[in-house]
């Protein structure tokens, strides 16, 4: 008979086993975003201020940061993820060397974002591949000023391509995995019932892959909100984006208030589109039989 002090035991074990990991995740997020917090709406003698706030919002630069953000989210995730899913079906249907289709594709997960851009940089720059290849070509007489700061469409087409290139890789990745977990039976019985492609896609594939879509989605959102060293190569500050705007605060006009304000901005960013996707994607309850 199992006494009542070893039922304790055995509840408190579960809690004993996550202990050292819930301690360790709030030494290392809990307090600094705790400290955050309390930074961004505080003054130099720790009163309470929105000072901090009307100074982020009054600057022109955030304004600018945010929409570019937003754009890049907009613009970059829906690319990336079509792109993944139809590399993955490609995939699936085992062409000839689709094993090394597969880690030509991966390469780029293993270029830091800072190389990525560099390597974009050798492409745009005024004096860069492009520009030689359209002169080149004939194309153009002198070249076309990609990431020239009177240029926002190209600056933006730029930082695109270059976000493009760097991380589909790692939608890739995910998709893959997933469809890979996926039992074949689904598919098999769209074909026997005579299902097109596109029916059984549309049908069977994308929603028993609601899940990976969802890790993904969230993940690559909250990178595009944390996009930075791709744009800071290609453009400085030309193209700002909000994580570049807290590093400006922080480190170029040592502002760790407003810093911490900014964070908080791409936090509340990436806690709502997190939730946006989770309610959007959520499998539904399969209820209890009756």
């Amino acid at each position: 008979m199992t006494t009542v002090a070893q039922k304790k035991r055995l509840g408190l074990s579960p809690w004993l086993l996550l202990a050292p990991s819930t301690v360790l995740l709030v030494l290392l997020f809990g307090w600094p975003l705790v400290q955050g917090v309390l930074a961004a709406f505080q003054d130099e003698g720790g009163a309470f201020t929105l000072a901090n706030w009307q100074r982020l919002f009054g600057d022109p630069y955030f304004g600018e940061a945010l929409l570019n953000t937003l754009l890049l989210i907009v613009i970059v995730v829906p690319i990336q993820l079509v792109l993944s899913v139809g590399m993955t079906l490609l995939i699936q249907s085992k062409p000839k060397l689709a094993g090394l289709h597969f880690y030509i594709w991966a390469i780029p997960l293993a270029i830091s974002d800072l190389a990525a851009g560099l390597v974009w940089l050798t492409v745009f720059a005024d004096r860069g591949y492009l520009n030689s290849l359209l002169i080149g070509l004939g194309l153009s007489e002198n070249g076309i000023a990609w990431l020239d700061y009177d240029n926002p469409t190209t600056m933006l087409l730029a930082v695109v391509v270059a976000e493009i290139w760097r991380a589909t890789s790692m939608v890739f990745v995910i998709v893959v995995a997933g469809v890979q977990m996926m039992p074949p039976d689904y598919d098999e019985a769209a074909q026997v019932f005579g299902a097109s492609a596109w029916q059984r896609l549309w049908h069977v594939t994308l929603p028993l892959l609601k899940p990976s879509l969802q890790v993904a989605l969230i993940l690559r959102t909250i990178l595009a909100l944390q996009a930075f060293a791709v744009a800071q190569a290609l453009t400085g500050r030309n193209f700002p984006l909000l994580v570049g705007e807290t590093y400006q605060w922080y480190v170029n006009l040592q502002n760790p208030a407003v810093a911490s304000a900014v964070a908080l901005v791409i936090l509340a960013l990436s806690l709502g589109t997190a939730i946006l996707y989770m309610r959007a994607l959520r499998q539904p309850s399969s209820g209890g039989a009756r």
